[in-house]
């Protein structure tokens, strides 16, 4: 069974605390800005707004592998961000950005659900086998 990390160890420093403070920040303007009953390309969309006028370096929609995998973005080259817009967060979501990182070797996903009445972003480290 593939464990799933999403906090750090004791004694194991955060990766990229400013960068992810800086997107957590940009993400709860965008869940207040649209509430949790809007679709995931609506978020997409104004996170790309705002990334643009944060001026952080990104990518949208990157395409990875051979089976068409697509990020819905990736931030200054070091973090991946997954958007989702359920009810409920499942397994699988948590095993679809893990296998992200592992086939980027980018160590860290934030997993985002805005369907959330408060949102609760998700960090994912990538487990190093």
């Amino acid at each position: 069974m593939m464990r799933m990390s999403t906090n750090n160890k004791v004694g194991e420093k955060v990766l990229y605390p400013e960068l992810s403070y800086q997107i957590t920040g940009l993400l709860f303007s965008v869940h207040n800005e649209l509430g949790p009953y809007a679709k995931e390309k609506q978020y997409g969309n104004l996170i790309e707004e705002k990334l643009k006028e944060s001026s952080l370096p990104y990518e949208r929609e990157v395409g990875i592998g051979d089976g068409g995998n697509i990020l819905d973005f990736v931030v200054d080259k070091k973090i991946i961000l997954e958007l989702k817009a359920v009810r409920v967060l499942t397994r699988g979501h948590y095993r679809q950005i893990q296998n992200y990182l592992q086939q980027t070797k980018l160590d860290l996903g934030l997993l985002i659900n805005f369907r959330n009445k408060y949102l609760k972003p998700s960090r994912i480290i990538r487990i190093h086998s």
